[in-house]
């Protein structure tokens, strides 16, 4: 009608009926070249507070190199300089520190097999994360494409299988454990669990008929990535491992395990997993933030640049926490470091779930639905599950080389 009294309720039809919608599209001309479309929506105007998060990693890096740089160039020193001088076992007796756990120090740990599966994995998610990364601050991943993104984080994790694989079998056989259980559950273990999660979430948003589900057609394909190309990558990889000479060890084990001396409070395993992830997670906290908010509220992440420091920042810290918890501990005569290593900056994972609960309840968006909830933190709980596996891995191998470098320096019988 041509008036309409803004009093008078509109006519509600009761019968089932169809209305079209139309619309018109004028394009016109623009003088911006195609390259640089995306520039006023991806104006860096926040670079203050990306800068802001490399200075405070940076500062925690500092802080963790100067204590390291103490360990290794006085105290290390002088330790090996004094049990090298020993000349007699009564000499040795009267020594306290980590030189009197060297017999055992290398022992196999227990559940090895797990131990060598997770680090296999961490492995090829830090080998895809730093691909990604690069590819992506050269510009060849578009912030607008973000199927593009997470495919190519897919395929790398699929293709570096064969490193996965090639870890956890010269793990085993250091340890004089080869099994080729150990590569089947390097195959299936962490993809697995993660696989199922995602499904389970995935059988909820089906049941609300929400266009967010994942198609049967894609997750089909995920499984044939899976087992028909990731899987066998990992076997090759432990049959490259398992023909390689094993890791020399640089000293040998005792049969008989060393009584490990009751530690304080502060020495417990409990207290120093929960210490040693703090400082991984406050490196890269402010930069999380960013990342969440792209995931969660539909922005766009593109500092990739900025991204890809705050990951090397974080390797960084991984490794050096976990030197300096596993060379305290070793000082304490205990000698089972190899779990405690993986968890020390492993349990960062932990700190980003429970910073993600935080940020549900203060960010801006109410999911009020069980649904949405439950895609919220069944999502953050696999994210934070892959952050553990590969801030873990970090810490493994890097406490691994110190202690194989600082029982190499030491005189043994």
């Amino acid at each position: 009608p041509e008036h309409f009294a803004p009093s008078s309720a509109p006519a509600v039809s009761t019968n089932a009926e169809w209305v079209a919608f139309t619309y018109s599209v004028t394009w016109e001309q623009s003088a911006d070249n195609w390259a640089t479309r995306w520039d006023p929506y991806l104006n860096v105007s926040d670079s203050e507070i990306h800068w802001f998060s490399i200075v405070n990693s940076l500062m925690i890096v500092l802080f963790l190199t100067g204590m390291v740089a103490v360990i290794m160039m006085r105290t290390l020193r002088k330790d090996i300089t004094r049990y090298n001088s020993l000349e007699d076992n009564e000499e040795l007796q009267e020594e306290t520190g980590w030189k009197l756990v060297h017999t055992d120090v290398f022992r196999p740990p227990s559940n090895c097999s797990l131990l060598a599966t997770y680090t296999g994995t961490g492995v090829q998610l830090i080998g895809m994360s730093i691909t990604v990364l690069i590819f992506a601050s050269l510009g060849f991943l578009s912030p607008a494409n973000r199927g593009a993104l997470f495919t190519a984080l897919l395929l790398c994790f699929v293709f570096l299988g064969i490193y996965g694989g090639y870890t956890a079998a010269r793990l085993m056989k250091m340890w004089s454990k080869p099994s080729w259980r150990t590569t089947l559950m390097t195959a299936t273990v962490v993809p697995g669990e993660i696989f199922l999660l995602f499904f389970l979430i995935n059988l909820f948003v089906w049941s609300q008929k929400s266009s967010a589900a994942v198609p049967i057609g894609t997750i089909i394909a995920l499984v044939a990535l899976w087992f028909c190309i990731s899987a066998p990558l990992v076997f090759l990889g432990s049959i490259l491992g398992y023909k390689k000479a094993a890791v020399e060890l640089p000293v040998r084990t005792n049969q008989i395990p060393r009584h490990i001396p009751e530690q304080p409070w502060y020495m417990q395993a409990p207290f120093t997993v929960m210490m040693g992830g703090i400082l991984p997670f406050g490196a890269v906290f402010i930069e999380l933030f960013f990342i969440l908010t792209s995931i969660w509220l539909n922005r766009y992440y593109y500092v990739f640049g900025f991204l890809f420091i705050v990951f090397i920042i974080l390797v960084i810290t991984c490794a050096e926490i976990t030197i300096v918890m596993i060379y305290f501990q070793l000082c304490s005569e205990d000698y089972h470091w190899w779990w405690r290593s993986y968890l020390t900056s492993g349990s960062s994972g932990l700190y980003l779930f429970l910073y993600s609960i935080f940020y549900f309840f203060t960010s801006s968006f109410k999911m009020k639905k069980f649904v949405s909830v439950l895609l919220f933190f069944g999502y953050m709980g696999i994210i934070s599950y892959i952050f553990f596996v590969m801030t873990g891995t970090m810490g493994f191998l890097a406490c691994f080389v110190f202690v194989r470098k600082i029982y190499s320096s030491i005189k043994v019988d």
